[in-house]
């Protein structure tokens, strides 16, 4: 949905009132795409800071970004720390922030990471592998209850209890210490897919993923400090791919829009866009994409 994200971002040419550049922020820089288009349309002034946790995901995008030089700034972090990141780099808010989420491409489609279905690859699942805690620790200290919760919660998962005790006692058994383990457990105890031929472990390997890395935590951080992030102007676009996601980013952009009398922020986007049926054609990743939008209401002197 690149169009739809720049539409909404509205990356500016030139300097702003104050006579500084134009600051933007990938929060979720991946690969460098969206970063790359946002410095295409702000140049020549422009400059954008790009998060993520993922290292590799930074080497592969500062390759990529590596022409436009000092204008862009790659951080290795969690976008939940978004205002100590760029505090410390002497910003207190931007003109435009852009939040990408979900699991990327570059993690799906390495074996190693640990978060594909089709290749057998280690319990891992973490987007930044530095981080203490992998799925395999994951399931050796959470309780059946909470991985019930999780996989109800998180996964849309109606059969949670009997996916979580096939799961938790073939673990203990020493029976699952790979992916494959992981979704031979799950296929045990669901069978092997679901209505439309979607493997029926997708939805544990979700859940799982969102319990190692924090995401829906990470998320509501980042939406509580929105409002001091945006200059006057600025506005805050959202991708998400996941319902939980999408109705607390939902939930939060409206709060934050009926907040104040009169509002400092206002809606771009009264329902999610969904992307078209060409780009789904094209990049059947993008299917359940849903795309939030808001903005900072300049200041009345």
């Amino acid at each position: 949905m690149l169009d739809e994200v720049l539409g909404h971002l509205d990356p500016r040419l030139g300097v702003g009132e104050d006579g500084e550049a134009h600051v933007y922020v990938d929060a979720t820089v991946g690969l460098g795409g969206h970063a790359e288009a946002i410095l295409e349309r702000s140049s020549p002034d422009g400059r954008l800071v790009g998060v993520d946790r993922d290292p590799a995901a930074l080497a592969l995008a500062a390759e990529r970004l590596a022409r436009f030089k000092d204008r862009c700034v790659l951080v290795h972090g969690d976008f939940s720390e978004l205002r100590a990141l760029l505090a410390a780099r002497g910003l207190r808010a931007v003109d435009g922030l852009l939040c990408d989420l979900g699991v990327s491409s570059l993690q799906l489609d390495d074996a190693a990471r640990g978060f594909s279905l089709r290749a057998d690859g280690p319990l891992d699942m973490r987007m930044d592998p530095s981080s203490p805690r992998d799925a395999a620790s994951v399931l050796d200290t959470i309780r059946e209850a909470d991985l019930v919760d999780a996989l109800g919660r998180l996964g849309g998962e109606r059969f949670a209890g009997r996916v979580a005790r096939v799961v938790l006692e073939r673990r203990r058994a020493g029976r699952l210490s790979t992916t494959g383990a992981l979704r031979d457990a799950v296929h045990a105890a669901l069978g092997r897919s679901r209505a439309g031929g979607i493997d029926a472990a997708t939805r544990a390997f979700q859940a799982l993923r969102m319990i190692v890395n924090h995401e829906l935590e990470a998320l509501g951080a980042l939406l509580a400090e929105l409002p001091g992030l945006l200059r006057p102007g600025g506005r805050a676009v959202f991708l998400s791919f996941h319902s939980g996601e999408d109705r607390l980013v939902k939930h939060a952009l409206r709060g934050l829009a009926q907040r104040e009398e009169p509002p400092r922020l206002r809606l771009l986007t009264r329902r999610a866009q969904r992307p078209s049926d060409a780009e789904t054609a094209v990049n059947p990743r993008a299917r359940s994409a849903k795309l939030r939008a808001i903005e900072r209401l300049a200041e009345v002197a």
